[in-house]
């Protein structure tokens, strides 16, 4: 069901950037997208990990992404809220580009 959540939240922003930064697609692709990551970690470490002392800048800005989306400022919204994201999920992505880079050592993969 989280990951379902976390897909449709997504696809939900993908589309309403593409539809010019409609605010009421980017609202539900945004709660969707927090509702399916308490599902998959659970509340109590989401809960955790948006309001540790050394992230509470980037939790600001992605929640105050949020609600300026919610206000009906798309473009502004997300703006805060991609700082937000990448503030929160900097220590991430080391690891996520490293796994992009092991790709190469499938053998199928390797030949595309």
């Amino acid at each position: 069901i989280g990951v379902g959540l976390v897909g449709f939240g997504l696809f939900f922003l993908l589309f309403g950037v593409l539809l010019y930064f409609d605010s009421v697609l980017m609202a539900f692709g945004n709660l969707l997208f927090l509702s399916g990551l308490v599902f998959i970690i659970g509340f109590r470490r989401t809960f955790t990990f948006f309001f540790q002392r050394s992230k509470m800048k980037g939790t600001s800005f992605f929640f105050g992404g949020l609600i300026v989306v919610l206000m009906r400022w798309p473009i502004l919204g997300m703006l805060l809220e991609a700082y937000g994201f990448i503030s929160l999920f900097r220590s991430f992505f080391p690891v996520a580009f490293g796994f992009l880079g092991s790709l190469a050592n499938i053998p199928l993969l390797s030949q595309v």
